[in-house]
């Protein structure tokens, strides 16, 4: 699947969910945007190295990137690669000293977060942007970040859709995962399509 690139162009605190803040992405080479709501803790990770904030202790984010330089790891990319039921599911890839790749499941708000300190691109795929993206409309494009958050999150906080199209999802990813050889992930994605099949 072609993926598809993205970049960070507003977190600001959620108007509709007391205590949470949205996390917006842009489509690099499009118009889309992809709303993602994430805990506090989360978002003031990710302000504090967008702003260069150097806090009196390392924050878990910083000790990771400490301890991934100490032992030769570099975060090569991150990528969204699903989402189900109103939830964004992401990876890291990691790679070693001796250019061996590792993916690394995490949620997206920690994989964000990590992306800012590595420097490293944040990826999804277009199935993702289909369903969950936002173009904005001249009304939308005209307010203020501030202004249309509130107006972009209430997408997110709609219900997944259907099963079959979730379905869908899965098998897609399912196939992807034996693409690469990554038969532990193509396991768990094999047990919840026949979770999910016998609820039907």
């Amino acid at each position: 699947m072609e993926k598809k690139g993205l970049e960070i162009i507003g977190l600001s605190y959620s108007q509709t969910q007391t205590g949470a803040y949205a996390l917006i992405l842009k489509e690099v080479d499009g118009k889309r945007r992809l709303p993602i709501i994430i805990g506090g803790f989360e978002a003031q990770a990710i302000a504090i190295e967008m702003e260069k904030m150097t806090p009196s202790r390392p924050l878990t984010h910083d000790l990771f990137k400490s301890l991934s330089e100490a032992y030769d790891i570099s975060l090569k990319e991150i990528i969204i690669y699903n989402l189900m039921e109103g939830v964004f599911f992401a990876q890291l890839l990691c790679v070693d000293g001796n250019g061996v790749e590792r993916e690394i499941d995490a949620r997206t708000s920690d994989a964000v977060a990590l992306a800012v300190r590595f420097s490293c691109p944040i990826y999804t795929y277009e199935f993702i942007l289909s369903s969950a993206g936002i173009i904005l409309d001249d009304d939308l494009a005209s307010d203020s970040l501030t202004e249309a958050l509130p107006k972009m999150e209430k997408i997110i906080e709609k219900p997944a859709s259907d099963t079959k199209k979730n379905l869908d999802n899965l098998n897609i990813e399912l196939q992807d995962a034996l693409d690469r050889e990554d038969y532990e992930r193509a396991s768990r994605i094999r047990d919840e399509i026949n979770s999910r099949s016998k609820d039907n």
